[in-house]
């Protein structure tokens, strides 16, 4: 079980073009690599094995193209995957309602009555979104929702936080993660004056973890603690957390984007094999131009080595 699989992605998008243009990059061995979805050999300086996805609607390609690595995956014929960008609007068209494709993910490897290695948690293989520039890492508590669904509970951010702590632990090889937790509301809710989840939720769910001897802060206003950590980031010093919980998606996701958006590579984790994609989108409008920029895939495809070693 040496190989990753590498998913095309997006027939229109830049999927095609940023994976050809990663693998010449790394040069690597035949034997390390299977591409699932469109055959790339004819523009790859080494030949990989191929499997071809017979379809031209794009959203069935793409989500075909998952189902097979997912099952090579639960198989244990690989030990990662890597996808490239894929258009959410193109899956739902082609009648397949996941807002992600973490969600397909979880739909075929997230089985429900495997237990995870943790003996504290006893958590379920559940997915888990958290994007990984070098020692910058941060974990989304709610993924894919309009900001008006956006719920936290005690039990979920409990949940997350130690399936997170065991992929740190146990694959980052950190001995006692340290969490910075932001707080959902501006300026950690004011005591309450805006808003009660930091008091009513997060410290009850803080104080448990703590008991659990996990290493984590009390709610931080997002804006200060992003502020710190983008310093440490741009000076190349080392981070003081090693891991940043957003509560929902554009608070973790856009100053992360913004300092270090090619190197960014979003990562799932909890399930039986760890996934990665570059964190660029399918970018229909430089597709077929030859610019698209291919930092982002190589990072990827070197991630997915790195965790699954």
């Amino acid at each position: 079980m040496s190989k990753i699989a590498i998913t095309t992605g997006d027939l229109l998008g830049i999927g095609e073009e940023i994976t050809i243009k990663a693998l010449n990059s790394l040069n690597l061995p035949s034997e390390d690599i299977l591409i699932i979805g469109k055959n790339l050999n004819s523009k790859l300086n080494t030949e990989y094995e191929t499997i071809e996805i017979d379809q031209k609607d794009n959203g069935r390609f793409c989500f075909e193209s998952l189902k097979i690595a997912c099952k090579f995956a639960d198989e244990g014929s690989i030990k990662a995957i890597v996808t490239a960008p894929v258009s959410k609007e193109a899956l739902y068209k082609s009648g397949y309602e996941y807002s992600g494709q973490t969600e397909i993910l979880q739909k075929f490897l997230g089985d429900k009555n495997q237990e995870a290695e943790s003996k504290t948690s006893g958590a379920k293989a559940k997915a888990e979104m958290i994007f990984i520039s070098d020692d910058l890492r941060v974990l989304l508590l709610t993924r894919h929702l309009a900001l008006k669904d956006v719920k936290l509970s005690k039990d979920l951010i409990i949940d997350k936080v130690l399936r997170t702590n065991d992929f740190l632990v146990k694959k980052c090889n950190i001995e006692n993660p340290k969490f910075a937790l932001c707080a959902l509301n501006p300026h950690a809710g004011e005591n309450g004056i805006l808003g009660n989840e930091e008091k009513d939720i997060m410290m009850p769910a803080v104080l448990e973890l703590r008991n659990l001897g996990i290493n984590i802060t009390e709610p931080l206003s997002a804006d200060g603690l992003f502020a710190h950590v983008g310093e440490k980031y741009l000076n190349k010093e080392k981070q003081e957390y090693d891991c940043i919980l957003a509560s929902y998606h554009d608070q973790g996701l856009c100053p992360v984007k913004a300092l270090c958006f090619k190197k960014t590579v979003n990562t799932t984790i909890g399930l039986k094999v760890i996934r990665t994609s570059p964190s660029s989108g399918t970018a229909y409008d430089i597709a077929g131009k030859g610019i698209a920029d291919a930092t982002g895939m190589e990072e990827a495809i070197k991630l997915a080595f790195k965790l699954s070693d």
